[in-house]
């Protein structure tokens, strides 16, 4: 391999700002040198620091500013900033030898001082690391131990975070060959000041001894680092809080590529790697789009905290998107177009380092490994070979002339199990003219493309390298807009085009057999058998209509009307994909936000979804959906919710919608009561099954019913009785309180909750016709994991306490409350809503707002003081967004009708809300 230095056009880096505006070093030297003569070294270093001190604060102010104007163009101020750093470093070094006596030994006492890592690579941050390995020639000297000690006390009162190592050459040599991370930092080596002869010496014999012939360890040590960073980093593109520097698509990608680059082929920049064969013209475009993109937003980071931040966590987002000028448009936050572009840069990241990698491994891998994959090799379609065990087309132009091929490679992928060699995502990828509307309407293409999506039994696999490369959107234009589509919220994990194939992955899943016991219902569904072709095209495209300031699944619906008859289905399937992608949300909702204990409720969704078909496929399309969200969304409890809407939904569907009314319902409960009571008299039995109005019986297991006649058995009417139940299936502690009624109880059980660390996902609150509260809770912990039995002393505690008015919840809560400082930028709207149709005798109130711990017993409290009565809540929960449902009725029994009635309550709850999120950020209630 050769080690010769690239033939490159002799330029240096462009600047924000010339050099003397920023620093002048002509005109600063002659005082920095004055300063140190005739004055005691502690002086001296006092003086000078306070010149370079001033210097330095002035030169930050006018890059700061000139970046203010410009701040999409950070390259030219990392050069800038570097270039600042090498004046300080020149003249901290000047002053501290002019503070020494004169050398005696002139070769001995030889220093060079030397810029590595980063700061050898002349790109820093505003708060980047300086990073100097002092070079002497065999032993170092007093007198240069002593230049060395003044300079770094003169860089650290200048508050420099400096790095440093004092080496010989030959020390460089040794621990280079030992240690890869010091290996690369003196690969970035760039001589800033002192001996240049001497720093000319450790450039030839780093070239000549260190880096020579070792070019495959390099890559093979550099890409195991890599790796290990992705994993550290979360492993994926997509994450929530991207560190800019460090994850998968950052910075530290596109320098490895440069080092690599550079231990091979000595470029001089990483422009160089098109001149090396590396990197095309265009993909080398692309490289310093993202490289410029990616130090900007950290250049940002650094200027808004005034230290070393690499992370966007969610508050910095927004800070670092206003800074780049991104403003909100209809429907979209600028926080959101700045992190499309952000994940936009990261996946052309990741295609440019498969592209470079595959063109090393075909330089330099290992010759064994080649017959390996010469000797396990599948056979692949006419027109195609096999390149470093990659699939690749036998002749390029023919491939071009029928477009169809541009398609066909990804279903050829598929079919052999083979991944794409770059040579194909280059060809791909720069022809994506040729999906065309004329190839789009091709049935042909059509059938090619459901294959894709219905035959080899891994759809995502080719729809993520289709959705990488560009061809995804080609064919279907309207899924452009969508793709890296962040959404600014803690629930979605993953940018919209990547929710949608983590939703398809899912779905494969499920048919391959492989999510059994996790979701029996999915999976017995899709053994019966669906309309795959329905099934798949709608939930490939069912959130296609975010983006806009219109409901998304309305225009989603709007869009999948024009877009599936193109797809290949016909007038009865695409009307079902249309009806599938405006309700994608409906039966999740209904699980979540409404009691599907209530008859109503599931006559009213049965009505809605008409046919057992279409129950089927809904139920399908919302496990995939949910699942599809990001780890840790799914959990038991939906599990529980949505198994037991769907078999109430067949039931009612098969057996008709007016067999399931809550009379039989009643009858039934009470007789499986009656069987569980058998260590009853049957006075006792008589008692219990008569006691409880209709809601009770409809409302609850037979298990639960049985634990409060177990509570109400013998119970004072000063005693409160607890039952703590785990329920792993539903990922919930079942609490249930037997007590003397009284006003707001529902309330101050929902305070004592939320003081003990109980997150409550559904509750029930009954009154008994002999006047005792029947109130039940699931409540989980802070990680939403059933909440331990073992804390039941502390809750009973604080039950008593707060029923007493020893403890206000209220003012208890109030630092509980307070908004996470990362969170703070989330925009929650409140919305109040009253639904007199829900439910046949109650009325159903939605509040959907910010979620905080106190906000349940705030709710309830206002809802109390009103005088109205609570029969269930229902909770569910959205990242940092939560949907609390209140079944109600007022003092009467009767629904909340009265228009005025709806908009005072109204009023008072969002007061409840805006007064309690106050009291958590420390400001008094208005």
């Amino acid at each position: 391999m050769s080690l010769a230095p690239m033939a490159e056009a002799p330029r240096g880096p462009a600047l924000l700002l010339p050099e003397a505006e920023v620093l002048d070093l002509g005109s600063l030297r002659p005082q920095v040198l004055a300063a140190c003569r005739g004055a005691d070294p502690k002086s001296a270093r006092a003086a000078v620091g306070a010149l370079l001190a001033e210097a330095k604060a002035r030169a930050n102010a006018r890059l700061a500013e000139a970046y203010a104007a410009d701040p999409r163009n950070a390259l030219p101020l990392t050069h800038s900033q570097a270039r600042m750093t090498d004046a300080l470093v020149t003249l901290a070094h000047e002053a501290a030898a002019a503070m020494q006596p004169p050398a005696t030994q002139l070769d001995a006492e030889r220093l060079a001082v030397l810029a590595v890592g980063g700061f050898g690579r002349a790109e820093m941050a505003p708060q980047s690391d300086v990073d100097l390995l002092f070079l002497y020639p065999l032993k170092i000297t007093a007198r240069a131990e002593s230049i060395i000690e003044t300079m770094l006390y003169i860089l650290w009162d200048l508050k420099l975070k400096v790095g440093h190592s004092s080496r010989t050459v030959k020390d460089c040599l040794r621990l280079g060959r030992e240690d890869i991370t010091i290996r690369t930092a003196l690969l970035e080596h760039r001589a800033i000041c002192g001996d240049r002869a001497l720093a000319s010496e450790l450039d030839d014999k780093l070239w000549s001894e260190l880096f020579r012939n070792t070019g495959r360890d390099f890559i093979e040590a550099k890409l195991a680092e890599r790796a290990e960073r992705h994993k550290r980093q979360g492993g994926q593109r997509y994450v929530l809080e991207p560190n800019v520097k460090e994850a998968k698509g950052g910075l530290r990608d596109l320098q490895t590529l440069y080092w690599i680059g550079k231990y091979l082929h000595r470029v001089a920049s990483s422009q160089g790697l098109v001149q090396a064969g590396l990197l095309t013209a265009e993909e080398y475009a692309l490289f310093s789009r993202a490289e410029n993109f990616l130090w900007a937003a950290r250049c940002h980071l650094h200027y808004i905290t005034g230290r070393a931040t690499d992370q966007l966590t969610f508050d910095l987002q927004v800070e670092v998107a206003a800074r780049m000028n991104y403003r909100d448009t209809q429907g979209r936050r600028a926080v959101e177009h700045f992190m499309q572009d952000y994940f936009r840069h990261a996946t052309r990241v990741g295609e440019l380092t498969r592209v470079f990698l595959t063109e090393l491994e075909a330089r330099h891998a290992k010759p064994e490994a080649r017959l390996m994959g010469f000797l396990n090799r599948r056979k692949v379609g006419a027109g195609y070979k096999l390149v470093q065990g990659r699939l690749d087309v036998m002749d390029p132009a023919r491939f071009l002339k029928d477009p169809l091929n541009m398609l066909r490679v990804f279903e050829e992928a598929l079919r052999s199990g083979y991944l794409l060699h770059p040579n194909v995502m280059r060809l791909v990828a720069s022809n994506l003219s040729l999906i065309d509307d004329h190839l789009r309407d091709d049935p042909e293409a059509v059938r090619i493309f459901l294959r894709i999506l219905l035959d080899h039994g891994n759809p995502e696999r080719g729809l993520r390298r289709m959705n990488e490369l560009g061809v995804l959107s080609a064919f279907i234009p309207d899924f452009e807009p969508i793709v890296a589509m962040m959404q600014f919220n803690v629930y979605h994990h993953y940018t919209v085009d990547e929710h949608i194939i983590q939703c398809i992955s899912v779905l494969a899943q499920i048919e391959r057999g492989e999510l059994v016991e996790e979701l029996p219902v999915a999976t017995g569904i899709l053994k019966v058998g669906v309309n795959r072709k329905v099934l798949y095209v709608a939930l490939l495209l069912h959130d296609i209509g975010k983006g806009r300031p219109e409901d998304h699944s309305i225009l989603g619906a709007q869009m999948v009307r024009r877009i599936a008859p193109r797809l290949g289905l016909t007038p009865d399937e695409a009307e079902t994909a249309e009806w599938l992608v405006r309700y994608h949300l409906l039966m999740s909702d209904v699980a979540q936000k409404r009691d599907i204990g209530d008859p109503r409720t599931v006559r009213d969704f049965a009505k809605a979804v008409e046919t057992r078909k279409r129950l089927d496929l809904l139920t399908v399309l919302t496990v995939c959906d949910i699942r599809g969200v990001g780890p840790g969304t799914w959990n038991n409890w939906k599990a529980m919710l949505l198994r037991q809407l769907y078999a109430h939904t067949v039931e009612a569907l098969e057996g008709g919608l007016e067999t399931f009314n809550r009379g039989r319902a009643v009858e039934e409960s009470r007789a499986a009561l009656r069987a569980r009571l058998a260590d009853f008299t049957p006075d006792e039995a008589a008692k219990e099954t008569s006691r409880h109005y209709d809601p009770y019986w409809s409302g609850l297991t037979t298990d639960t019913q049985e634990a409060f006649a177990r509570l109400l058995q013998g119970l004072k009417d000063d005693e409160i009785r607890i039952d703590l139940h785990p329920e792993p299936q539903r990922d919930a502690t079942r609490a249930c309180f037997a007590l003397v009624d009284h006003p707001g109880i529902f309330s101050r059980l929902a305070g004592a909750l939320a003081l003990v660390g109980a997150n409550v996902v559904d509750a029930r609150t009954y009154t008994s016709k002999d006047g005792y509260a029947t109130a039940v809770f699931w409540i989980q912990d802070s990680e939403g994991h059933p909440y331990e039995v073992s804390r039941l002393p502390r809750l009973r505690g604080m039950i008593d306490k707060t029923l007493k008015g020893e403890v206000r919840p209220r003012t208890a809560l109030a630092d509980r409350d307070k908004v996470k400082k990362r969170e703070r930028e989330f925009r929650f709207p409140t919305h109040v809503s009253f639904d007199n149709e829900g439910s046949e005798i109650y009325t159903i109130i939605e509040v959907d707002t910010r979620d905080r711990p106190g906000l349940l017993y705030d709710l309830t409290r206002t809802l109390a003081a009103n005088n109205i009565y609570i029969a269930s809540a229902v909770i569910a929960t959205y990242g940092a967004q939560v949907v609390d449902t209140f079944y109600v009725k007022d003092m009467f029994g009767l629904k909340l009708h009265a228009k005025h009635r709806q908009e005072a309550l109204d009023t008072k709850l969002r007061q409840a809300i805006a007064e309690g999120a106050e009291r958590a950020q420390g400001a008094p209630p208005a």
